[in-house]
């Protein structure tokens, strides 16, 4: 069976705080998951989602069809850019850490990818949207080592 999967990633300020939100839904079956970070960028939000939906489910091989907003996750995948970078071994690449970890849990799974117009009334978008902004307003957030460690290497002290 068919999991629909969709995401949305935000930051306040970006970078700033931010958040993602999942609605995952197959047959009967439908969950929600969200997380916040203190000090992030959407597009890692937005790559962070799908990543985090894909490694919620429990079967490998599942059919999956991610619906997402963020052209930057979806024009990559599906113009192939990422298998390009990783060739490269993402080489001037930002969000590297995340790439080479979606595309560990990408290869475990069939997955097709569709972008989806932000803020025009589709329902699990909308949800998506609202979970990852309430995530990023939690008083207990997350932190993005990733993202964090980055900043914090091109440091001065």
């Amino acid at each position: 069976m068919k999991i629909h999967l969709y995401t949305d990633g935000s930051a306040k300020g970006n970078p700033g705080k931010g958040g993602l939100g999942i609605v995952l839904i197959s047959g009967k079956h439908y969950k929600e998951i969200s997380q916040g970070f203190r000090h992030t960028t959407n597009n890692r939000m937005e790559l962070l989602a799908v990543i985090v939906g894909l490694e919620t489910l429990n079967n490998i091989n599942s059919l999956v069809e991610v619906f997402s907003d963020s052209k930057y996750v979806v024009d990559a995948v599906e113009k192939k850019w990422v298998f390009s970078w990783e060739k490269k071994n993402f080489k001037g690449k930002k969000n590297s850490d995340l790439w080479k970890r979606f595309l560990i849990i990408y290869r475990k799974h069939k997955v097709s990818f569709n972008w989806v117009k932000g803020h025009a009334g589709q329902v699990e978008n909308e949800k998506c949207d609202a979970l990852a902004v309430e995530a990023s307003e939690n008083e207990q957030l997350l932190i993005d080592h990733g993202y964090e460690n980055a900043i914090n290497s091109n440091s001065l002290f």
